[in-house]
Parts: C-alpha cells; sequence; structure tokens
C-alpha cells in the first residue's frame, strides 16, 4: 500500500475506511458528520458492555484521580482482588496480567516450556497447534499459528512450532512425542472463519493431555469475556478444563488488558525474573477488569447474552435459507458468529457499512459479526435486515 495523503505519520499497515468516528453510545457510533452506525464488530470483540458503559466510565473517572501507573515494582492495588475474582470463576489458581492477547499467548507459550523445564523434561519446548489459528502479532504467536499470510517477510520461521489439521483430534495424538509441550488451540477460531470445536472435541483434547503429560493451552482472547454466553467458551464442554488460558480483548471493555491463567503447578514455575511487563496490570486497567468482569458474572447476564445470541442466529439462519445460492451456512457461537458466503466477504462488509452497520470479515470467505454482549433485540432485527440487504446487492463472482 502507497501514501496517499492518508494516515501519512503512520505505518500503512493499515486500510480503514474514511470515518471520522467521534462518540460512541452502547452499540452505537456517531461520526462528525452526524452519521450513526450500528456497531456488530465492537471494536473487534473488545467492547463487551459496548462504549462508554456508564459503569466502566464512571471506574475509570474515579482511578484516574487516585493511581494510574506504579509498575510491577510495586504491589499494583486492585491486582490481587481481579486476580482472585478470575481464580474464583474458573480453572485456574493465578493469573498474570497482561496488555494484550498476543502477550497474554507470550505468558502462556513460556509458562509451558518452563513447567517441563521446572519438572525435568527440558526437551519439551514444541507447541502444537491448528491451521487457520491465529494467536496475535508477536513473533513467537504468529509462528505458533503458522499462518504463511502473518510469517512471509520475517525471516526464517521458528522451530518448534507444528500446526494440525483443523478438529483432527486422532491426527494430533500421532505428532504428539517426547518433545511435546503443550497443544494451543482456540475453542472458536475469530480470524480463522469462526470454526468450533465441538464440547467432545475439547474433553478429548484434554484426555489426550493428561495421557501424554501434556499440556493444554486455551486461547480464548477473543471467545472468552462471555461472547458466547458463558464466561469462558471451554465451559460448554465437561470435563475440559486447560492447565493454561490466554485472555483479552473482552475482559477490558475497551480498556487494553490481557492475562494469562493457569494452575498452581504452572504458575509456580514461573519464578521471580522469569517473566513480567511494565504496564501489564496497571491501577486503571484491572479497575475496569473488575467491574467488567462482576457486570458479567452478575444475576441474569449469560442468560441474556444466549438469548441474543439465540436470536441473532435464528435470523442469520433464515438468512442463509433465504439466500442458498450466496450464502454457505452459519458459523461461530453465541455473540461470535458469521456467515460463510460465496460472493467477497468484504464486498458484503462494505455493503453493509453503506447503510450504516459495521461487521467484520474473517477466514477469506465469512462475514464475522461481534457486537456488544448488551445488544438489544431491536437492534438485532435491524442489524438482519441490513446484512440481508447488503448480502442481496452484492453480485456473485463471474463464472
Amino acid at each position: 500500500m502507497a501514501y496517499d495523503g492518508f494516515r501519512e505519520s503512520l505505518f500503512p499497515t493499515y486500510s480503514p475506511p474514511r470515518l471520522d468516528f467521534v462518540e460512541g453510545r452502547g452499540a452505537w457510533l456517531r461520526t462528525a458528520d452526524g452519521r450513526e452506525f450500528l456497531d456488530f464488530i465492537a471494536g473487534i470483540a473488545v467492547n463487551s458492555l459496548g462504549h462508554c458503559h456508564p459503569r466502566l466510565v464512571k471506574t475509570i473517572q474515579e482511578q484516574a484521580g487516585k493511581l494510574w501507573h506504579l509498575s510491577n515494582m510495586f504491589d499494583v492495588p486492585g491486582q490481587q482482588e481481579l486476580a482472585a475474582l478470575y481464580c474464583e470463576n474458573s480453572f485456574a489458581d493465578a493469573v498474570f496480567f497482561a496488555n494484550s492477547g498476543t502477550e497474554a499467548v507470550e505468558c502462556a507459550l513460556k509458562s509451558a516450556r518452563r513447567f517441563h523445564y521446572a519438572n525435568g523434561a527440558p526437551e519439551r519446548v514444541d507447541i502444537i497447534g491448528f491451521d487457520g489459528a491465529f494467536h496475535g502479532r508477536t513473533y513467537a504467536a504468529v509462528n505458533a499459528a503458522g499462518n504463511p499470510k502473518y510469517v512471509e517477510g520475517f525471516g526464517p520461521r521458528l522451530p518448534s512450532y507444528k500446526q494440525c489439521a483443523f478438529a483432527e483430534i486422532d491426527a494430533i495424538e500421532r505428532m504428539i512425542d517426547e518433545k511435546t509441550a503443550a497443544i494451543l488451540v482456540e475453542p472458536v477460531q475469530g480470524e480463522g472463519g469462526l470454526r468450533v470445536l465441538s464440547p467432545e472435541q475439547l474433553t478429548n483434547l484434554r484426555t489426550l493431555c493428561d495421557k501424554h503429560g501434556v499440556l493444554l493451552i486455551f486461547d480464548e482472547v477473543q471467545c472468552g469475556a462471555g461472547r458466547t454466553g458463558k464466561l469462558f467458551a471451554h465451559q460448554w464442554a465437561e470435563n475440559a478444563t486447560p492447565d493454561i488460558m490466554a485472555l483479552a480483548k473482552g475482559v477490558g471493555g475497551g480498556f487494553p488488558l490481557g492475562m494469562c491463567l493457569a494452575t498452581r503447578a504452572v504458575a509456580e514455575t514461573m519464578t521471580v525474573g522469569t517473566h513480567g511487563t511494565t504496564y501489564g496490570g496497571n491501577a486503571l486497567a484491572v479497575a475496569v477488569g473488575r467491574a467488567v468482569l462482576e457486570e458479567m458474572i452478575s444475576p441474569g447476564f449469560m442468560a441474556r447474552v444466549e438469548e441474543a445470541a439465540g436470536l441473532l442466529r435464528d435470523g442469520l439462519e433464515k438468512i442463509a435459507a433465504r439466500q442458498p445460492e450466496k450464502v454457505v451456512e452459519v458459523r461461530g457461537k453465541g455473540l461470535l458468529v458469521g456467515l460463510q458466503v460465496r460472493v467477497a466477504n468484504t464486498a458484503v462488509r462494505d455493503a453493509a457499512r453503506d447503510r450504516n452497520l459495521l461487521v467484520g470479515v474473517a477466514g477469506g470467505d465469512v462475514v464475522r459479526m461481534a457486537p456488544p454482549l448488551i445488544i438489544t433485540d431491536a437492534e438485532i432485527a435491524r442489524a438482519l435486515v441490513i446484512l440481508d440487504e447488503a448480502i442481496t446487492a452484492t453480485n456473485l463472482p463471474e463464472a
């Protein structure tokens, strides 16, 4: 991409549409010229409680008047409380706070290798994942995912990262050997096209890891934080708890926050000096993070997410039935869903945006939706009408 005067002082790594958003409320964004857009991508599953949620605004204003940043040289107020609350509501015994999903994944990868090193098996360094995965943009994360689009041009591939065909549990077992440290997987792939591992497959992965002494890492950066109708996507399966889990995106409700959760056996091997972060878990982040989590675990919240997800999926299924020549199937789970299409997914996205609906794309042929978890029935109905119109207006590719 060449510089053209638009964003000329920035790296040309993004190509956003020329929209001047200045304000957001709930599921809506407004531009400087007064156009209002229904936001069904929510900062890529980040704005879990919508834009400018009153409690989050109040929380960050109050904390901003007290303390912003200390670094982890000191005990940061609020960290222990938020970590304890996550441990109470998950499999985990300990939390490492970071700033983003890719940092959370980096911590997970280091923790897996460190665990085996500390337990007398330093040769166990291999990480096995699935094709189509996305684990972030750092060097280790792109190599763990193995997508050629993200590793090309950045030097040789890192060793000890392997990928298996998606959901092929039998094939992944054949890849395990004496050097395998962990299996890394998204219960619901985000960038990979909203492909879902079934509860049975997740349980089988847990059984497989126990059988071979391998750690199980769930990357729930995108599918966690209540997005599927449970606090964590793997909770739809029985007996499928991980050893390590990476979280980010929706846990901060729009404020940068990531975390790596782990069992005590894993966490205790990450001793002083083995890992660190300057900004991670700062006072502003953990204050907002606690407010987000308390909202998500409040009575009735997840039930409402499930209800909204059912309404949205039902509407998407009807669109697919009305336009079978253009729509292959409905993908995803909860409020991380989309349509696999035969038309150009970017063209559908653009047509929806022209009609004031914001959606995303994923996996080459999927139109992706990740609306705020507080989305209303009326907003879902409006989005479905626009999406149907956008698909109708998009032509099939010429034969």
